[in-house]
């Protein structure tokens, strides 16, 4: 399993429409062949900070998710809210096994 945790730190006037945005990329991303997770997280105490928790059964499926439509409009969209660059960050999934 391909896991990637997104970090992504919002300006704080764009924290609601990032949300819509990312609402969006998560039910489109649900949709995906490959795609066994998709979680959109927010700092309790820090709202302008997010974790995109993104599970694909290959890194061929995470890297083809970054072709879909929906990503691609999130990417655009979204881009002018950073209030810095979001940072991707991948992992090997062990539990639970996943079937090839």
């Amino acid at each position: 399993m391909h896991v990637t945790l997104v970090h992504v730190r919002v300006r704080p006037e764009h924290v609601e429409d990032f949300i819509e945005a990312t609402r969006a990329n998560h039910e489109g991303s649900i949709q995906e062949p490959g795609c066994l997770r998709f979680d959109v997280l927010q700092h309790p105490e820090d709202p302008t900070r997010f974790i995109l928790y993104e599970a694909y059964r290959s890194e061929a499926d995470a890297q083809a998710h970054k072709a879909t439509p929906h990503y691609l409009a999130w990417r655009e969209r979204v881009a002018p809210w950073m209030a810095e660059p979001r940072r991707g960050e991948p992992w090997r999934g062990l539990l639970p096994q996943v079937a090839a």
